[in-house]
């Protein structure tokens, strides 16, 4: 009997397990950053420079690369408002690590299904500026995000917990590029254009 009970332990968390990890359905985090007020500069294009190899290092699964998102922001965030002159954007670390933790111990870690885990995304990027009038300059961005998914995660929160990761990096990474370039690149840059009428989104807010 005591064989027999030991036996059906394992049968019987698989079923709880089975029942308490249904799919999730999870909301889109990286919505893009073509909501935020462009940065227009004073020059007749912008390239953005494909990542040297071994600038980019991912550890798969990535649902959400930051080497693409790094791209998407770079070509809808910087605009060439002039006619002559050219910004380049490169990609200096485009980075998203996954490190496996070591598994509590005890007889609850036999059945806690897959390791904890460690997600890191680094990025840092550089943009150069030559204007027509033969100016120059240049400036660089970095930034970090970290996160730490517990054992027994569904998959569902470890897709989750890496899209964060990603977007958290990326939103630094954003925050410090504008900072940067409107305080060391402000020659540079152009006076935004003015909203055209009916062009802005209005939400009612909620009555008190």
């Amino acid at each position: 009997m005591l064989r027999r009970g030991v036996l059906l332990l394992p049968l019987g968390l698989a079923a709880c397990a089975s029942s308490s990890s249904e799919p999730e359905v999870l909301p889109p985090l990286v919505t893009g950053y073509r909501h935020l007020t462009p940065l227009r500069l004073d020059v007749g294009e912008v390239q953005v420079v494909p990542p040297a190899p071994g600038v980019v290092r991912v550890d798969n699964p990535a649902p959400v690369r930051p080497d693409a998102e790094m791209t998407r922001m770079a070509e809808e965030r910087l605009l060439a408002g002039g006619t002559a002159g050219r910004a380049r954007f490169t990609t200096r670390l485009a980075e998203f690590r996954r490190e496996f933790l070591q598994t509590s111990s005890g007889v609850g870690s036999f059945f806690a299904g897959q390791p904890g885990e460690r997600l890191t995304c680094r990025v840092a990027c550089r943009l150069e500026v030559a204007a027509a009038d033969e100016r120059t300059g240049f400036v660089e961005a970095e930034a970090r995000a970290q996160r730490t998914v517990p054992d027994g995660a569904t998959p569902a929160q470890r897709t989750r917990a890496a899209e964060e990761t990603v977007r958290r990096a990326m939103e630094n990474l954003n925050v410090e590029l504008e900072f940067q370039v409107r305080r060391q690149l402000r020659a540079f840059l152009l006076q935004a254009a003015a909203p055209v009428p009916g062009s802005v989104e209005r939400e009612d807010l909620p009555r008190s």
